[in-house]
């Protein structure tokens, strides 16, 4: 089956809703703090929406199913600690930033720790942004060019292209209206996808759900706690993926600019904290219906004999285009370009951010607001550009393992660190600059010598000294690294502490 003229429709009515709420909202945009954080003027129910439209993209839609239809719900484990994590930022963390920052994140280790921290975490998140925009991208082009056959690349260049501009042109303010339009498409297509896999015609209502427990495909995968299933490189154990998660959620919620802008935006502290609140109740719900989704599809291509395509990832968009209705089917791409589009505009406009605030505004500090929104608005562009380059290097082979499982891998080592460095700041009154500089360093040894070592891509053998452990624990080990060796030069050695140290740790915030 291919695409049909209602399809095509669809999907244009839904570009030009979401062009004209980027034309609608640039016309405010008149400088960079209407630019990056709209005036702290967005009202909670918007903020959950951009808050999920930020973290619910097109790996959601593609990578979470193509993994369970593979291996079982394996990351599910995982994924359930985000409200654990999204209590204590939405308590702590919301109205911490929005009292001692302006814009960036990363303000906050400049004050803390000096200059040199502010560029190594602001750098870090970057790269780590660009890598995550560059598998949004990705997993967006798997889906369109299974359901139309356009080329990978010229799916990539346009969706990013799309973005960018309406980005460039809107600020964060288009984001957010933007994410509310694009929440609402993506949370009708799951479960328009839900209700043709339960119901389908083809097999006994249910049916489907059944088989895939008989396939293990509601597995969590294996449960072993010990020493041993550290140094399993083969299976990552559902620990390892709790331990993973929990700091991947940690270091992003505390720590990246892209949830930390969100923060920002809304009128009150307590509009921020009721915001992330509900942020964090939608996002794990719709985790838990994308994963239902794969598990369903498997009992789905198990009873009815229909064969599957051999890439797990490309498992949504093939049932999609082969089995949903004309019309439906324009609305499922339509939700599918939703989930990209809102996490792609959002992490544009944070990394414009980023630039702009701790890179321009300090090199150049006389430069004018205007001069400093032209360049966020040129960052955008150029994030964009990076972002594409880096999806287009990633486009899978036959055989390879799924973008999320080699996503994370990556993700974790990408941190470096930085929510150790975080945690070192807010939590010990004690920690200097020397403390924290040398615990950066010592991170950088670390997570080099376990990235040159480790057993899946050994580019350096030390024999007995190699790294052995799952790749997963080198960016997890890393935040404990910058903390242990951070606190321990600070005590043993001292060095520079801010004179308004009690306004920069937690124990001090004013209630």
């Amino acid at each position: 089956m291919t695409l049909r003229i209602l399809d095509y429709i669809v999907v244009l009515v839904y570009l030009v809703a979401i062009a004209a709420i980027g034309l609608y909202v640039s016309r405010a945009q008149k400088s960079t703090r209407k630019f990056f954080i709209a005036d702290r003027k967005i009202p909670a129910w918007a903020v959950a929406f951009t808050l999920m439209g930020t973290l619910i993209g097109s790996g959601t839609v593609v990578g979470h199913p193509g993994t369970v239809f593979k291996k079982g719900m394996i990351l599910l484990p995982g994924m359930l600690t985000l409200p654990i994590v999204f209590i204590f930022v939405a308590y702590f963390i919301v109205p911490f930033y929005r009292r001692v920052i302006g814009m960036s994140a990363y303000e906050y280790i400049g004050k803390r720790f000096g200059f040199g921290g502010r560029l190594y975490t602001s750098f870090g998140f970057l790269a780590d942004r660009t890598f995550d925009l560059g598998i949004t991208l990705l997993t967006t082009a798997i889906a369109i060019n299974v359901m139309t056959g356009w080329d990978l690349r010229a799916v990539i260049i346009g969706v990013g292209v799309f973005t960018m501009i309406y980005t460039a042109i809107g600020g964060i303010e288009a984001v957010v209206w933007t994410d509310v339009v694009q929440g609402i498409v993506l949370i009708g297509g799951a479960l328009l996808i839900v209700l043709r896999l339960v119901f389908a015609p083809e097999v006994p209502p249910g049916a489907v759900i059944g088989e895939a427990i008989r396939g293990g495909k509601f597995s969590l995968g294996s449960l072993e706690l010990s020493w041993r299933s550290l140094f399993d490189v083969e299976v990552t154990t559902a620990w390892i993926y709790i331990l993973a998660f929990t700091l991947n959620w940690s270091r992003r919620y505390v720590t990246d600019q892209h949830m930390v802008q969100r923060y920002l935006i809304a009128k009150t502290d307590r509009e921020a904290f009721w915001g992330t609140l509900w942020g964090a109740v939608s996002c794990l719900p719709i985790f838990i219906m994308f994963m239902f989704i794969g598990a369903c599809l498997f009992g789905f291509y198990s009873l009815t004999g229909h064969t599957p395509p051999e890439i797990g990832d490309n498992i949504v968009p093939h049932f999609i285009v082969n089995f949903l209705p004309t019309g439906v089917v324009g609305l499922i791409l339509a939700a599918i370009l939703a989930a990209a589009m809102s996490t792609v505009s959002g992490d544009l406009n944070s990394v414009a951010t980023v630039i702009t605030t701790d890179y321009m505004a300090p090199f150049l500090p006389n430069s004018s607001d205007r001069a400093r929104l032209i360049f966020g608005r040129s960052m955008v562009l150029l994030g964009g550009i990076l972002a594409s380059l880096v999806a287009i290097l990633l486009i899978p082979k036959e055989g390879s393992a799924s973008i999320l499982e080699r996503g994370i891998i990556i993700a974790v080592i990408l941190s470096a660190g930085t929510l150790g460095l975080f945690l070192l700041g807010f939590l010990t009154r004690r920690a200097t600059r020397r403390g924290a500089y040398c615990g950066i360093a010592a991170c950088l040894l670390f997570t080099a010598w376990g990235v040159l070592t480790g057993p899946k891509f050994r580019m350096l053998d030390l024999g007995a000294f190699n790294f052995n452990m799952n790749p997963i624990l080198i960016g997890v080990l890393g935040h404990v690294v910058v903390f242990v060796v951070g606190y321990t030069v600070s005590i043993i050695f001292g060095g520079h502490r801010p004179d308004d140290i009690d306004h920069l740790i937690f124990r001090r915030i004013p209630k």
